[in-house]
C-alpha cells in the first residue's frame, strides 16, 4: 500500500484527495496536515469523511512517518514552495496542487502573480500534470493545472496544434461554482454575495491566462493568445469552459482531430452535445464537445469538469498513480452524481 501525505486537508481540494485516497485501492492516507486546524480530528472539519480518530497536523514536512512516498500539496498560492523543496530533499514525490509551480519561467510567474518566484531555478524541474496532453509517469515532481486551464486546454489545444486554428485571438469564455475560490471566509463569497447573481472577475489579468498560453505552447502551438473571462455562478461544484477562435476547417475534421487525441484517455469523452457540469459533477470526467459556426467562421469547443476533481483532486491522483506505475484510472471515478 503507498503511504501518502496531504498537507492542506482542511480545504476543499484537500478533503477531496482524502475522500480520494481512502477509495483507494493502492494508496492510504499516512498524514494529515493543516495549519490552521491543527491538532482537531478531521471528522470535525470535514465531516462528510466520517469520524474515528484521524488528528490534523500541523503542516510541517518533518512530522512525516518516514513511510510516506509521495505528499499532496493543496495549500494556498505561496505556501507550497518551501514545503515542497523539504520534501524533495527527503526523496518524498510531490504533487502540487497549488499554483506555486505550474509556470515554466519567472517571466510568467511575474506577469501571472505580480512577483518575482522565490525559487525561480526550480520551476523547471515541474512537469506540468495534465495527463491527457502530457507525460507524467517518470516525473518526481509535478504541477496540476488550474481547474480553469485543465478545462481551456482540453477544450483546444489538440485543435490548435493540429494548426485547426487562429491560435493568436483565442476566445475563453469559463463559469465555475464557488468551491474553486476556496473555503477561507471572504465577504465576496457569502451566499448573499453569490445568490441569484454571475458576477465575471480578472477580465485582463487572471492569474490563469499565462498558465493556459504556457500549455498552448507545450502542447506545440507557437505565440498563442488567450482573452480569458472568469465568471462565477451560483453552484457549489462544476465548471464550463467555452472556447471560440476562427478557424478555416470543419465539424468533422475537429471532432476527428478531438476523438484521436483522447482515444485512449480514461476520462475525456467527446460527445455531439453541449456538456452539462451536472453530468460530470463528482467524476474525474471532462466532457467535451465541438461545433463549426459557418455564418462567422469561428469553432465553438466546450468542455466540461469538476473543478474539485479533474479540475484539482482527482487530476492530482491520477498524476500520482502514472507516477508509481499504477494504472492512471485507479481509485477515480467515471461517474458524475447526476441527478
Amino acid at each position: 500500500m503507498l503511504q501518502t501525505a496531504v498537507f492542506g486537508a482542511s480545504g476543499y481540494a484537500g478533503g477531496e484527495v482524502v475522500k480520494i485516497i481512502d477509495g483507494h485501492p493502492e494508496m492510504s492516507v499516512g498524514f494529515l496536515g493543516a495549519h490552521s486546524r491543527a491538532g482537531v480530528s478531521l471528522g470535525s472539519v470535514q465531516p462528510h469523511l466520517g469520524g474515528g480518530d484521524r488528528v490534523l497536523a500541523d503542516n510541517d514536512p518533518a512530522q512525516l512517518p518516514d513511510d510516506v512516498e509521495v505528499a499532496f500539496l493543496a495549500l494556498p498560492h505561496g505556501k507550497s514552495t518551501e514545503t515542497a523543496l523539504s520534501l524533495r530533499d527527503r526523496g518524498i514525490k510531490v504533487v502540487d496542487l497549488g499554483s506555486d509551480f505550474r509556470l515554466d519561467s519567472n517571466d510568467r510567474y511575474l506577469r501571472g502573480y505580480g512577483s518575482d518566484h522565490p525559487h525561480p531555478e526550480q520551476l523547471a524541474d515541474w512537469a506540468y500534470g495534465l495527463p491527457e496532453l502530457f507525460e507524467v509517469a517518470d516525473e518526481d515532481q509535478v504541477a496540476a493545472p488550474g481547474c480553469y486551464p485543465t478545462a481551456v486546454l482540453l477544450a483546444i489545444a489538440p485543435l490548435a496544434a493540429a494548426g485547426l486554428v487562429d491560435q493568436t485571438s483565442i476566445v475563453a469564455d469559463c463559469l465555475s461554482g464557488v468551491s474553486g475560490a476556496g473555503r477561507s471566509a471572504r465577504d465576496d463569497l457569502t451566499f448573499g454575495a453569490i445568490a441569484e447573481g454571475v458576477r465575471g472577475y480578472g477580465l485582463t489579468n487572471h492569474r490563469h491566462r499565462p498558465e493556459i498560453e504556457m500549455g498552448l505552447e507545450l502542447a506545440g502551438v507557437p505565440e498563442p493568445r488567450v482573452v480569458f473571462t472568469p465568471h462565477l455562478v451560483p453552484m457549489l461544484r462544476g465548471e464550463l469552459a467555452t472556447v471560440t477562435v476562427p478557424t478555416d476547417t470543419d465539424v468533422e475534421t475537429a471532432r476527428s482531430v478531438l476523438k484521436e487525441a483522447y482515444d485512449a484517455s480514461p476520462f475525456v469523452s467527446v460527445i455531439d452535445t453541449p456538456p452539462q457540469t451536472r453530468w460530470v459533477v463528482g467524476s474525474n470526467q471532462a466532457m467535451v464537445a465541438v461545433w463549426v459556426d459557418e455564418w462567422t467562421g469561428r469553432l465553438i469547443s466546450q468542455c466540461g469538469i469538476d473543478n474539485l476533481v479533474k479540475g484539482a483532486a482527482g487530476q492530482a491522483v491520477q498524476c500520482a498513480n502514472l507516477m508509481f506505475g499504477l494504472p492512471e484510472s485507479t481509485g477515480l471515478s467515471t461517474a458524475g452524481w447526476m441527478p
